[in-house]
């Protein structure tokens, strides 16, 4: 905005208030409570204030109003200060507590409105904006005189208690905020997420603490009751994770990552045609990195289609060197989320196929119920286009998620894969045996092949046998190998006959 529009405005605010002086000897005292509204507005929201409603404007100010409601909506909100709330900002609360420091008495609580992004994608943004206003002023409530208010970010609050809060007192904050709250006739249930800082242990300086109170928010995200504070090495488990994501993109140039296959047995004909895909990382850094612990922070970060895309091109890669050798096995690799959602998924996927010369019969998909659930239709569309181009779809981990009866059958999948944790005690346990029968009934019922992970032993895998189970996967049959170590294995892979 130009320093002639910032002149006009401020010209406007001294005309407001000659001609208001005026006219309210004149006229009401309604008049008044408007202009002294609309000039706090204009000189800046610097405590917490709903904006002005054009239906609480007298008539005959109602052009100026617009007119001056429209240059506002072009000034940048205050430097440290939210626009929406008028609250201190993340920026603005490090520079007040700054110049407090040492700050060593106290608490710092981080308030997290649970799944807040779903109140903008079923209402809109200004329903959000409302909420979050409402919540602004419950808030404001609960603070003495000494305590600090602040909007972090999105769906995020930060109070500074100048004295402690207890775990009753923690409690009883939470169910205050968690209290419905009625916006344009609707009521919103909430739930929210407290992660706490007692500044008597954490005072190092303010970048650490605020660090150190994210690290109790994601705490509190896993903790039933949705409250936790910041434990004793914790920063050095985010540092471990920061690092994983950083050396990620370079593990990859240098080769640190790798495949491994374990092979699935056809309980019927002894054969070993299936493998699924798995990924290893060996850090010169880090050390052995496990999958379950840098798959979903690569999630996180946005780099898991890097990672599915090298997936997909080693396994077709290996694939054409095995079909060269004589060697024909389908291999299922997992894909996530983020995978399914893009467009051009089919498209690469094919494209490796016909570089390699394979055929599409020697790949297959597996996607967990979860993911499923999560944009049916869109998923749905996608393994659609797989199927139709030849591709393996698989439920992977069936029978854990949430996935609805009523979809099962519309769905475009060729096999399930029910997960180990049936397994667990399934000897001693005539209800979980009853459960997994029928799980496995329900599948043949629908034309899906079942596969059973996880299987150990004999007497299970005999219990499996009975139960009319496809294909198995576990130790009983083989461990996840390299490629090299599937190679020599291969005849005797396909000499268990005797098992059956």
């Amino acid at each position: 905005m130009s320093v002639t529009e910032l002149s006009w405005i401020f010209a406007y605010i001294i005309a407001i208030g000659i001609a208001g002086t005026i006219y309210v000897y004149r006229h009401r005292q309604a008049d008044l409570r408007f202009l002294q509204r609309l000039i706090a507005q204009l000189r800046g929201q610097n405590k917490v204030r709903k904006p002005l409603s054009i239906n609480k404007v007298p008539f005959r100010y109602v052009p100026l109003y617009l007119q001056l409601q429209k240059l506002l909506e072009q000034l940048p909100p205050p430097s440290g200060r939210d626009k929406l709330t008028g609250l201190i900002n993340r920026l603005g609360l490090k520079a007040k507590l700054t110049r407090r420091m040492p700050v060593t008495h106290g608490m710092f609580v981080l308030i997290d409105i649970y799944r807040f992004r779903y109140v903008n994608d079923l209402f809109g943004f200004s329903f959000g904006d409302e909420l979050l206003l409402s919540m602004t002023e419950r808030l404001t409530k609960q603070l003495g005189e000494r305590d600090i208010l602040a909007r972090m970010n999105e769906d995020e609050f930060l109070i500074f208690f100048h004295e402690p809060l207890d775990e009753t007192q923690l409690n009883v904050l939470q169910h205050i905020l968690q209290q419905p709250i009625r916006i344009k006739e609707t009521t919103i249930n909430l739930q929210i997420q407290l992660g706490y800082l007692d500044l008597a242990l954490h005072h190092s300086d303010v970048s650490q603490m605020l660090r150190r109170l994210d690290l109790a928010m994601i705490r509190a995200k896993a903790d039933p009751n949705l409250i936790a504070s910041y434990q004793a090495g914790d920063d050095v488990s985010q540092h471990r994770q920061l690092t994983i994501i950083s050396c990620f993109p370079k593990a990859l140039k240098k080769n640190e990552l790798y495949m491994v296959y374990q092979p699935k047995f056809n309980v019927k004909t002894g054969d070993c045609t299936h493998a699924e895909a798995l990924i290893r990382w060996d850090s010169d850094l880090l050390g052995s990195v496990s999958p379950g612990e840098f798959i979903p922070l690569l999630e996180c970060a946005g780099m898991i289609s890097m990672l599915s895309q090298w997936v997909i091109e080693q396994v077709a890669a290996q694939q054409r060197r095995w079909q060269d050798d004589g060697i024909m096995m389908q291999v299922a690799i997992n894909l996530a989320i983020e995978d399914l959602s893009s467009k051009h998924l089919c498209e690469s996927i094919l494209g490796q196929l016909k570089r390699h010369r394979l055929s599409p019969e020697l790949l297959a998909i597996e996607v967990t119920e979860s993911q499923l659930m999560t944009d049916m239709k869109r998923t749905v569309a996608v393994l659609n286009q797989l199927k139709r181009a030849g591709i393996n779809v698989a439920i992977d981990d069936f029978g854990t998620g949430h996935s609805s009866l009523a979809y099962l059958k519309h769905l475009p999948v060729d096999e399930v894969k029910i997960d180990r944790a049936f397994l667990i005690n399934i000897d001693k346990d005539p209800r979980g045996q009853h459960i997994l029968s029928s799980a496995i009934e329900l599948a043949k019922g629908l034309g899906f092949c079942v596969t059973i992970e996880g299987v150990e032993n004999q007497s299970t895998f005999n219990m499996l046998q009975k139960m009319g189970a496809d294909k198995i996967q576990g130790d009983i049959f083989a461990k996840p190998m390299t490629a090299a170590e599937l190679e020599m294995h291969w005849d005797k892979l396909n000499r268990v006959s005797s098992l059956a």
